[in-house]
């Protein structure tokens, strides 16, 4: 077990993470609620871009987390890494600390325009590049995931809490999928197709992906990112990353490789591959990277 930076004792920080975490959901459900009913998306929507949109909750999110974070931990031996951050001044946002705080302060921006409810905020504690724990948080349906590094759970903003439910799925025809609802691709699609799961399920935010496979209602989430196009980013995966390995699940490259963090420009390319039972997740990358292989998939990504 790695101990946190000195001074920290994980069941204040997760208290805090809560605490930080319903507040960020207060202002991600007001805003969503005035996209919904008052359609001032012209004050709110501050970037219209397609590929990658902004608004004023992504801002406000991002604004208080660190603000959080800063006051509530002075002179702790971490750095923060946000999404927003990098936008707008990326050469600040390299850092070789051993401890790296990740987030997201809105995944699934394109969903929460549109008013799908599938978005979620993101906060991962990253050791020596790779998440230690996490927070996902998924406002529309009053639920909190929370890893604190050796086991994960979910809970209501009352404190109530929800059990995991592992898969027992060996086969990929007989998975349910859970796949991008904003973000597809041809070559991905024509992958889902050949192998012809037993249900596709349709929604944004890699967080919302991640919960639907752990409470048991997805089994497998692939990611596959074409050769000059767009990529998934570290503050997308780290903190599903830790609630689902901390759930007993798995996610890893195809060739079942754990993810590393801090990589240049923070990428996340090629094709990765989220399922619910680590046991089997190897054999899952093999069929996985039998079909692509197959039917000459690969050379389409990088």
């Amino acid at each position: 077990m790695v101990d946190l930076p000195f001074g920290i004792d994980i069941n204040n920080l997760i208290d805090d993470l809560r605490t930080f975490s319903w507040e960020a959901s207060d202002i991600l459900l007001f805003y969503s609620d005035l996209l919904k009913n008052s359609g001032k998306d012209t004050t709110i929507i501050k970037n219209k871009s397609h590929e990658d949109p902004l608004t004023l909750a992504d801002l406000k999110v991002n604004e208080l987390i660190i603000k959080r974070l800063n006051s509530h931990y002075t002179n702790i031996d971490w750095k923060i890494l946000s999404e927003e951050s990098v936008k707008f001044d990326s050469e600040k946002s390299q850092t070789n600390s051993n401890w790296l705080w990740v987030l997201d302060p809105l995944d699934g921006t394109k969903d929460f325009i549109q008013g799908s409810g599938n978005y979620a905020m993101h906060l991962a504690l990253n050791y020596k590049n790779k998440p230690y724990l996490g927070v996902v948080l998924i406002p529309e349906k009053n639920e909190l995931w929370i890893s604190n590094g050796k086991k994960v759970w979910s809970e209501k903003r009352g404190g109530s809490k929800k059990e995991i439910c592992l898969s027992k799925c060996e086969n990929l025809q007989d998975m349910t999928l859970v796949t991008s609802k904003n973000h597809g691709n041809e070559i991905l699609e024509k992958l889902i197709k050949k192998i012809n799961f037993k249900n596709v399920i349709v929604m944004g935010s890699i967080g919302c992906k991640i919960a639907s496979i752990i409470r048991g209602e997805s089994d497998i989430y692939i990611s596959l990112s074409l050769k000059g196009k767009s990529s998934p980013k570290d503050w997308d995966f780290a903190a599903p990353a830790a609630i689902l390995k901390s759930a007993g699940g798995s996610i890893t490259n195809l060739e079942n490789e754990d993810l590393v963090f801090n990589k240049p420009n923070f990428e996340q390319r090629g094709i990765i591959v989220a399922s619910r039972n680590k046991e089997n997740h190897a054999n899952i990358c093999v069929q996985l990277k039998k079909i692509i292989e197959a039917n000459d998939f690969y050379p389409f990504f990088s």
